[in-house]
């Protein structure tokens, strides 16, 4: 009888894991060159990122302001217009975009409970992400300008993630917008952060507030 050979069970998990490890790095590596390759082939090299709620409808007044602003990232020409690729505030700007003929980008992500890519984008630069930091570092790769529209989470955690990296200059500056004065002085107390030392008072030039479209493109324009 052939002798059984026995392996100690600590080295197969290592092997397991290594395996699984060398997996997920071809699947980072390919969904990270996909996106790169497609927008290098569009002629992507700036744009403007906008976020916000899924959940605003149609008839809300921030849509129609994300819509406008949308329209006129495109008709500037200067940036392509990207977004989540989501419903809501997202539609609004790659409509906007989209209706006025300019690039149109949407970085969708793969959930539990799926999300849906709006019909406004442009043909070839609509993505689906498996793997948030990638979608995250695509977001940030070419923007020029970041516009917050009022949102909830999925908003908050890009609005800080940008605030924090231009903060420790880990990206270069850029404008950082966020729409609706009276949403985001009661969802976040920033000037309480101020007082509390938590944050600088020079760090308030990190953002500004903007109610109009018009009043958005004028904090933004300048950086392209």
């Amino acid at each position: 009888m052939d002798q059984i050979v026995r392996r100690p069970p600590g080295r197969i998990s290592t092997q397991v894991n290594a395996r699984r490890g060398d997996a997920r790095s071809g699947r980072l590596a390919r969904e990270y060159f996909n996106a790169e390759q497609r927008m290098r082939e569009r002629g992507v090299r700036r744009t403007i990122l906008v976020m916000g709620s899924t959940r605003v409808s149609r008839g809300n007044p921030y849509y129609a302001v994300a819509r406008e602003f949308g329209a006129r990232v495109a008709a500037d020409g200067r940036a392509a217009l990207m977004t989540g690729g989501g419903p809501g505030i997202m539609e609004a700007a790659n409509r906007g975009a989209y209706e006025a003929g300019g690039l149109s980008i949407g970085l969708n992500i793969r959930l539990p409970r799926e999300q849906a890519a709006n019909r406004y984008l442009t043909p070839g630069l609509r993505f689906s992400f498996r793997y948030f930091a990638l979608r995250k570092l695509h977001f940030l790769l070419r923007a020029r300008a970041m516009v917050a529209f009022p949102g909830g989470f999925g908003t908050f955690d890009e609005l800080f993630e940008t605030l924090t990296l231009v903060q420790c200059r880990k990206i270069a500056p850029m404008p950082i917008v966020l729409v609706g004065e009276k949403y985001w002085r009661r969802a976040v107390d920033l000037d309480f952060l101020v007082a509390e030392g938590m944050i600088a008072k020079s760090d308030r030039r990190l953002y500004r507030y903007a109610d109009t479209a018009a009043q958005i493109w004028r904090a933004v324009r300048r950086a392209l």
